[in-house]
C-alpha cells in the first residue's frame, strides 16, 4: 500500500474510532497508532494533521491529542506561527534575507502601489518542531510597516495587529509544483520534488497588506479547507 492510502486509512480509522465521543475524550496517541499500522510516525502525523485541520481533533500542546469541541465558524487568515501552534507544533523562522526593494510592476499592481514604489522583501525558512516545513518570500510596502525591516518581529501577523493592519481576508492560491535545486538544499528534499506552491493576497479591510508565496514541503504539510454555504 503506498504512502498516501496508508495515510488516508489512518486518517479514517481514526475518524470513525471518535466518531460520536465527547470533546476533550483522548484521541489514540501517534505510537499507538505507528505499532498498529506499521508505518512511519511521519505517516501518523499527517493523517492527525488532517483530522486536526478540519476540525475533528485539537491538539493540546503538552498533554496531547482530544476530540474537538464542534467548531461554530471558519477559521480567520492565519500566519504560519499560529496555524503551528493551532496544529500543537513549535514554529522556527529563519530569516533568509531581508531588505528594501523597488516594487517591480507585477508587485506594485497586485500592492495596489506604484512601480518602483519601496517594499519590504523578507524570505524565511519556516521549521515546525525542529524540520523544515516551507520557504516563504513575503512583500510589504515599506510605509505601511516602518521600521519592520531593522527589527523583525517573531510573528508577522502580531506585528501587523499591532499596527492595526492584521489581515482580515485573504485571496489564496495553491497549485502543485517541483522545487528547483536551490529551494530543494533549503527545504532538505531532492531537487524536482513535489512541492506545494500557496500564493496569498492578504488585506485588512480595502488596505492590501502582504503578498506572499509560500513552498510547502509536500511530504509536511496537509491543507485542510473549511467551507460554509
Amino acid at each position: 500500500m503506498s504512502r498516501s492510502l496508508k495515510h488516508v486509512t489512518i486518517r479514517e480509522y481514526v475518524r470513525e474510532l471518535v466518531a460520536g465521543s465527547a470533546p476533550g475524550t483522548a484521541a489514540p496517541s501517534e505510537r499507538d497508532l505507528v505499532d498498529r499500522f506499521g508505518v512511519a510516525r511521519m505517516t501518523v502525523r499527517q493523517a492527525l494533521d488532517a483530522l486536526v485541520g478540519e476540525g475533528v481533533l485539537e491538539r493540546v500542546p503538552g498533554r496531547g491529542t482530544f476530540v474537538a469541541a464542534p467548531r461554530r465558524a471558519a477559521t480567520g487568515v492565519l500566519g504560519f506561527t499560529e496555524e503551528m501552534a493551532r496544529r500543537g507544533m513549535v514554529a522556527e523562522t529563519h530569516t533568509l534575507v531581508a531588505e528594501r526593494i523597488p516594487a517591480g510592476d507585477a508587485l506594485a499592481t497586485a500592492l495596489q502601489v506604484a512601480p518602483g514604489s519601496l517594499l519590504v522583501r523578507w524570505r524565511r525558512l519556516r521549521m515546525a518542531d525542529g524540520r523544515a516545513v516551507c520557504l516563504s518570500d513575503t512583500y510589504l510596502v515599506e510605509r505601511r510597516v516602518p521600521g519592520l525591516v531593522d527589527a523583525l518581529p517573531s510573528s508577522l501577523y502580531d506585528d501587523l495587529g499591532d499596527r492595526g493592519l492584521r489581515p482580515t481576508w485573504s485571496e489564496d492560491v495553491l497549485a502543485a509544483c517541483a522545487a528547483g535545486a536551490e529551494e530543494a538544499a533549503l527545504l532538505e528534499v531532492r531537487s524536482g520534488a513535489p512541492v506545494l506552491r500557496h500564493d496569498r493576497r492578504a488585506c485588512a479591510e480595502e488596505v492590501v497588506v502582504e503578498v506572499t508565496r509560500t513552498l510547502y514541503r509536500g511530504d509536511q504539510h496537509t491543507v485542510s479547507l473549511l467551507l460554509r454555504g
